[in-house]
């Protein structure tokens, strides 16, 4: 793909859950409801929230604090359990496919780095609507769980592009640190999982509040 010299970042990257994809309300309570069936302490709004991002069982586990791990097994069934009830539920947020769109017509490389499964993310990705979008992807279960940088490393050494011209997008810290730990540039979203106050310590460059901000900024700085 021809590279524009104007343009900042090579790769975009972009978390899925609560960046992309509207879920992070049904995620935090599929996480509670699983807690409660396996007979845990549930976790609070916050508490489910924070861990949205991780791998599933290190989400789960550090969750669930109270759940002894030989009901992890129980634990990461019931919430698929939850969360399949919800599937059909799930869409990316308004103005998410315009700005895909756009990334792509200025020559951008588009990725996905996820805490979702392999499984998870290749039934979204393959619906009519985001078929062939992406250029390319890493799931926390065949890498590494955030926020170490191997989603980030793998992308990078794929399509031969070096940290400084990647930029990283997500809603949660766990996002903006691996970010940090990868060597590249991140921006923030509020509306997802994790409350904004907390990303400035990382030095994102930007924190969107909406996907039409969002787009703006890319516009006009990536």
């Amino acid at each position: 793909m021809p590279l524009t010299p104007s343009r900042r970042f090579d790769l975009i990257a972009f978390d899925w859950d609560g960046t992309l994809f509207d879920s992070t309300a049904i995620i935090v309570r599929c996480i509670q409801a699983a807690v409660r069936d396996v007979g845990g302490t549930v976790p609070t709004d916050k508490e489910a929230a924070y861990v949205i991002g991780m791998g599933l069982m290190q989400a789960l586990a550090h969750a669930a604090s109270d759940v002894p791990p030989e009901k992890y097994a129980d634990l990461g069934n019931r919430y698929r359990y939850h969360y399949l009830q919800h599937q059909d539920d799930l869409s990316l947020f308004a103005g998410v496919l315009p700005l895909l769109n756009a990334l792509r017509e200025r020559g951008h490389l588009l990725a996905v780095a996820t805490g979702k499964s392999r499984r998870g993310l290749d039934e979204v990705l393959h619906t009519v609507q985001l078929r062939g979008m992406f250029d390319g992807s890493r799931t926390a279960d065949q890498t590494a769980g955030k926020p170490h940088p191997l989603m980030l490393q793998e992308l990078m050494a794929e399509f031969d592009v070096v940290p400084e011209r990647v930029l990283m997008i997500g809603d949660t810290t766990h996002d903006l640190q691996m970010a940090v730990n990868a060597g590249c540039a991140s921006v923030g979203v509020s509306y997802g999982a994790h409350e904004p106050d907390a990303f400035h310590a990382l030095g994102p460059l930007h924190v969107a509040h909406s996907v039409a901000e969002l787009h703006d900024w890319l516009q006009h700085h990536a």
